[in-house]
């Protein structure tokens, strides 16, 4: 069993999780501990992992946890929202997009009381994650662990589908990965010579893994957090060289939850940290009333459009070309509030079609909002994860603007050669409620969930602007659960910027006074078990 004493317990090694390790444990006098409930890869997931080709087939493997939204009112049916499981977590399983959110978003998550995390604020932490050398220096990181690069060469259709956007009056953005511009662009992605760059290959490197101060344990959920006189003071968690038993682990100063926006969320509430009446509902001990834990799900709902080609669609080689903009509907008001995603590859709709392609319009900016409760107080019990999809404000109207939008761009000259016809939703669907029911009938999840332990300056927010969670000393979050409003784009590179700003926060803070709690047996505490990601 492991008794000992950490400086620092990192929860859950996705992308946040193996930023902190890595930097925190830079440190050579700080103890860091990683925890993460996926054990480790077989050989044959792990090369799935590392062929960028092969991501579809990890959602449905033990990459990935598989959870799936509640029956959504909006469409009648649920959804799977994929998170990744293991070293890397969903950056392991991802489509290997790296791009930053619109200033926008973040500029409006300041608007909102989110002091210190606009655009310019976050823009460092960026720039300390990459090296993009490809890139103006002045925006992009030119010495961080991450390598982000551009297709190259990208596919003729995606260079026709820019050149329809232009034709059609987007602008050309000459680094759509930036979040400073609007209009269309080619993204850059996690992907180095031919194979995928996770957080793990980036981070945590063989030197990094031998460091003596660090300790990575894999295979182990989380269980509980040990929270005494309103204090978190370490974890429970099941050993994975030790079934059906509990370790008991310490930290000296903090114990940071980067589990993500679903497993995040659902430790707290295992921990007794969340919606007093709902924590009493299922039996588990309020230890802090926090009404808004695993409130403020957002997700980015997406409608794929399908065209059977004309022509053969050029091979995408060991990786699939794709660009995207920023785009603006009549009802946007502070920047774009929907993209649309150019893809060489056929979506579900297009099986038994032959060639074809795809144009996704995502809502990137959704005015509904969730939220995570738990099933049960069983810590193997996967979460209710309900987005509410569609239920607010206006964000069906958007969807339904985004494929006129896309449906222009799909019928601009210079995609004239390479369409055949408009097979979803077809040319028969052309009036708004038409067009609003295929929304419906074809919506699915992105696989963006964020929000969930908003952070803010108001009382009722779940962290601070230094990411500690309210009414528990000695407990931070630092992913994408903190999130206080809609990120205008992909999570991924702002959830490593989350994580880089988190650890020097940690290196900067103050180590508390006198010694750790002493703690009671780990394995009956009172309190129920959690589970970390």
């Amino acid at each position: 069993m492991d008794t000992g004493v950490y400086d620092h317990i990192v929860v859950g090694a996705g992308s946040a999780g193996c930023v902190l390790a890595a930097r925190l444990s830079e440190d050579s006098g700080t103890r860091v501990l990683l925890v993460e409930a996926g054990g480790p890869y077989s050989a044959e997931i792990a090369e799935k992992i590392a062929s960028p080709l092969a991501w579809p087939e990890l959602l449905d493997s033990t990459a990935c946890w598989g959870d799936t939204t509640v029956t959504q009112r909006a469409t009648g049916t649920s959804t799977l929202i994929a998170r990744g499981r293991g070293l890397g977590g969903s950056s392991a399983i991802n489509a290997m997009m790296f791009a930053r959110g619109h200033r926008s978003g973040y500029d409006a998550w300041e608007a909102a009381g989110a002091a210190g995390w606009a655009y310019a604020d976050l823009l460092p932490y960026f720039r300390r994650s990459e090296t993009a050398p490809h890139r103006d220096p002045a925006v992009r990181g030119t010495d961080g662990p991450l390598t982000p690069m551009p297709a190259d060469p990208l596919s003729p259709l995606i260079l026709a589908g820019l050149e329809a956007a232009a034709q059609c009056g987007h602008p050309t953005a000459r680094d759509v990965s930036s979040g400073l511009e609007e209009g269309f662009g080619h993204p850059d992605w996690n992907i180095v010579d031919g194979r995928r760059q996770s957080a793990t290959d980036a981070y945590l490197a063989p030197d990094v893994r031998a460091r003596t101060n660090l300790r990575i344990v894999g295979g182990a959920l989380v269980h509980r957090l040990i929270i005494e006189q309103g204090r978190c003071t370490g974890i429970v968690y099941a050993p994975p060289d030790a079934p059906g038993t509990l370790a008991t682990v310490r930290s000296r100063r903090d114990v940071v939850l980067t589990a993500g926006a679903l497993g995040s969320a659902q430790l707290l509430l295992l921990s007794g940290v969340g919606p007093r009446e709902h924590l009493r509902s299922l039996g588990i001990p309020v230890v802090h009333d926090a009404p808004e834990v695993g409130a403020n799900l957002r997700d980015h709902p997406v409608s794929n459009l399908v065209y059977r080609a004309a022509k053969p669609v050029p091979s995408a080689g060991n990786q699939r070309s794709e660009a995207w903009g920023f785009c603006r509907s009549p009802y946007a008001t502070d920047g774009p509030d929907h993209q649309i995603l150019l893809v060489d590859a056929p979506g579900h709709r297009s099986l038994g079609l032959g060639q074809a392609y795809s144009m996704s319009v995502v809502l990137a900016r959704p005015a509904s909002r969730g939220t995570v409760r738990l099933a049960s107080a069983d810590p193997l019990t996967p979460p209710l994860v309900d987005p509410r999809y569609l239920q607010d404000g206006d964000d069906l109207k958007i969807m339904v603007a985004g494929v006129r939008t896309a449906r222009r761009i799909g019928t601009a000259p210079s995609l004239a050669p390479w369409c055949h016809s408009e097979v979803a939703p077809g040319r028969g669907a052309d009036t708004d409620e038409e067009l609003a029911a295929f929304v419906r009938d074809e919506l699915g999840s992105i696989n963006h969930p964020a929000g969930t332990c908003r952070l803010g300056t108001d009382e009722r927010s779940v962290v601070d602007t230094a990411l500690r969670v309210r009414g528990i000393e000695g407990l931070r979050i630092a992913d994408a659960s903190i999130m206080p409003g809609a990120l205008v784009g992909f999570p991924n590179a702002t959830v490593y910027a989350i994580a880089e700003r988190a650890a020097q926060l940690l290196r900067d803070a103050p180590a508390p006074g006198g010694n750790v709690a002493t703690l009671r047996d780990g394995s009956h505490h009172g309190m129920s078990e959690g589970v970390g990601e």
